[in-house]
């Protein structure tokens, strides 16, 4: 088999991880509002993707025509234009589905065409007091840059004014920044239905209020656009810019950056079409889609549930951990083991009390924390800078180049940096990824450290909707390595040793490699082996080869990758002991683990590094061994009951055919949902066993 046949290309996955979110709009056992809301997540990760994937391969084929050697990335191109155009299709078929099955539940999303009179009224009232102080159309004349005007992620109306048939252009920025983009329609009294209008088609209704009394026209229409500009930036990083300066900049400049796709209402003139792609200078490598009246369905992620409570998913409370009971404070508990919290499943508050307790705590003397993402208004951050009123020494790592959280990411570092914090940016050009805390405390004379080291981010808000692990722990080894860590973003060229933590880029690859080549001894000596990972992105070809090679020796190796996937499972004498299922459900899988059989004396790690170059090789990032046997168990529990999972688990393989795992005779699991069901039975025993101990005590 040649080379090329054994990676598939990280785009072309991508595409297929995004076809696995429309499979949840498809699926009609989803409830129907959780399915309009899974349109959503899928044209924002599209959004995404010809921000990211796409004006990398464009940017990739404009600098190798340079060298007469483009062949290559203008066939990926195509094949991603081709692969989106069929998802799209898909996409517009099950939206027209779902507004047949939301009319059937009695919920009416309608146009500007299908209102009552009583409605017409109300919405012109609604139109005049909220939404008309929020519009200025821009005349669109050869003096105007279109391009400069255009913002990225937002929808637009373009109208065309005809008078004696000849047009002029404006354009009509739809603002849902400032409003809600689903407005309820009050019903004649008597009628059950629910009425829903979109804030585009109330200003298509009162499109004449706009323009009437300042042009002259007997013609009046709207079409409805939308471009996405490429996500990258130059940074020039000059000595006299400081990064906080630089990464200001680079936000300005992407508002500015070149197009990549260009989509519009499939009914706009040919006129029109041509008018506005020669103003916003649209190349033959940039996406140019025919669409529907509807742009940005991103906000369909919030599409608001005015039916009966089963149109969505029954929340799930999130569960406290019983490590915590019984103890006067959080320090205590972690010192007498160490603690692992599964999100959503259990609640993100134990990291925000843990915070707020050292905030006051007079035995802390300091704070450390690396920032990637953080919710708009954090109780963390707060906490952090009442903990510098209190008189602690705090030092918050705030990583600016957290693709699309910059601005807030800028924001918060002038707010910390205002009231007192140590704000540091680390080096640039190494993006901080890991997600540690380290507070130190003095106890009896000395000196005792307190260690979180996470999957996910310290979000108040994603911590309810994303999966991940946190691992908080007073082990000396650990947090003393933590510590370390803190001490490497600060001066990352000094040197410094790992023994157990894996840090990129310090010794990720090689340890990495060493964990396999550990495996693939084990099984040629005959002892026990085996991997069982799970992360979100494998497309890092040195890894991929090891597994390669570590599936020849007869290591098996189960894995869960919710995104990308560059290995081809199943290739005969190559990945043929390769097993690889992916999750989409209700909530976003992102825990990344490793559990190595290691001979029989298992290896678990809990990791915020994806299998990629930029994680492995750019980036800093940390994975920990967890080592309390108890702790070990359960995460091997939890990776159990995902490779159980009869409903939502998807085989990847070569094909990228996105085929459900067949259920057979098996009884139905949702791996989610019975995780759930595991976490609270565990923290119900931990409490039992808790009580019976103090009874004895």
């Amino acid at each position: 088999m040649s080379a090329d046949k054994l990676y598939i290309d990280k785009e072309l996955s991508w595409l297929s991880f995004n076809e696995r979110v429309l499979q949840e709009a498809a699926d009609k056992n989803v409830p129907l509002i959780e399915r309009v809301r899974f349109l959503g997540i899928f044209s924002n990760n599209l959004d995404e993707f010809y921000k990211v994937r796409f004006s990398d391969v464009k940017r990739r084929i404009l600098i190798k025509e340079e060298q007469g050697r483009a062949e290559e990335a203008k066939t990926l191109l195509a094949a991603m234009q081709s692969e989106a155009a069929r998802l799209d299709t898909r996409f517009n078929e099950l939206y027209n589905e779902i507004l047949l099955e939301m009319a059937r539940r009695g919920i009416f999303l309608v146009n500007e065409t299908q209102l009552t009179e009583h409605q017409q009224t109300w919405v012109k009232k609604y139109f005049r007091k909220e939404v008309l102080p929020h519009l200025t159309p821009l005349l669109m004349t050869e003096k105007i840059d279109v391009l400069q005007f255009l913002k990225d992620e937002y929808a637009y109306l373009t109208v065309e004014m005809k008078n004696n048939s000849v047009p002029k252009y404006a354009l009509l920025e739809i603002p849902t920044d400032i409003l809600p983009r689903f407005i309820m329609v009050p019903e004649e009294k008597g009628k059950r239905r629910k009425t829903i209008i979109l804030l585009d088609n109330i200003i298509r209704f009162c499109l004449d209020d706009i323009f009437r009394g300042f042009f002259q026209y007997d013609e009046l229409a709207c079409y409805a656009m939308k471009m996405t500009r490429d996500a990258e930036y130059d940074l020039g990083f000059e000595i006299e810019h400081s990064l906080l300066e630089q990464m200001s900049e680079g936000v300005s400049q992407r508002l500015t950056a070149m197009p990549v796709r260009f989509v519009y209402e499939k009914e706009m003139p040919r006129a029109m079409l041509q008018f506005l792609c020669d103003a916003l200078k649209i190349s033959n490598y940039d996406s140019l889609l025919p669409g529907g009246r509807y742009h940005n369905f991103k906000d369909f992620i919030g599409f608001p549930n005015v039916g009966r409570k089963y149109l969505e998913n029954k929340p799930l409370p999130p569960v406290t951990s019983a490590d915590f009971d019984n103890y006067d404070n959080a320090f205590d508990a972690i010192r007498a083991q160490d603690i692992l919290l599964n999100y959503p499943y259990h609640t993100f508050d134990h990291i925000t009390e843990l915070v707020r307790q050292a905030s006051f705590d007079p035995k802390v003397r300091s704070i450390k924390i690396n920032i990637y993402r953080v919710a708009k208004n954090s109780r963390l951050m707060n906490s952090l800078i009442d903990a510098v009123h209190a008189g602690k020494e705090v030092t918050v790592i705030v990583e600016l180049q957290a693709r699309f959280d910059e601005e807030a990411n800028i924001e918060w570092s002038k707010v910390l940096t205002e009231a007192g914090v140590h704000v540091l940016f680390g080096a640039p050009g190494l993006k901080i990824h890991s997600k540690l805390l380290l507070i130190s405390r003095r106890e009896e004379g000395e000196i005792v450290r307190y260690a979180h080291i996470g999957t996910g981010n310290f979000h108040e808000k994603t911590a309810r909707i994303y999966t991940d692990f946190s691992l908080l722990t007073a082990d000396p080894d650990l947090t003393t390595e933590v510590r370390n860590v803190f001490g490497y973003i600060e001066n990352p060229y000094r040197p410094v040793k790992f023994n157990h933590l894996i840090v990129s880029p310090r010794n990720s690859r090689t340890q990495l490699y060493k964990l396999i080549d550990n495996e693939i001894s084990h099984a040629k000596e005959g002892r026990k082996s085996g991997l069982t990972i799970k992360i979100n992105n494998l497309v890092d070809k040195g890894l991929v080869s090891k597994l390669y090679g570590a599936s020849a020796a007869g290591v098996k190796i189960r894995m869960i990758i919710r995104g990308m996937c560059a290995l081809v499972p199943g290739i005969k004498g190559v990945s043929d002991n390769i097993e690889i299922i992916s999750i989409v459900d209700r909530f976003l899988e992102h825990p990344r683990v490793i559990i190595a059989e290691n001979g029989g004396d298992d290896k678990v790690y809990i990791s915020s590094a994806d299998w990629m170059t930029r994680n492995i090789d750019h980036r800093i990032e940390v994975a920990a061994p967890v080592r309390s046997e108890r702790l070990k168990a359960r995460i091997r529990d939890i990776m159990e009951i995902h490779f159980t999972d009869t409903v939502k688990a998807r085989r990847i393989d070569k094909e990228q055919s996105n085929s459900y795992v067949p259920r057979g005779n098996r009884k139905k699991i949702r791996s989610q949902l019975a995780i759930y069901d595991y976490i609270k039975q565990v923290e119900k025993q931990t409490r039992k066993r808790n009580e019976k101990n103090k009874e004895n005590s």
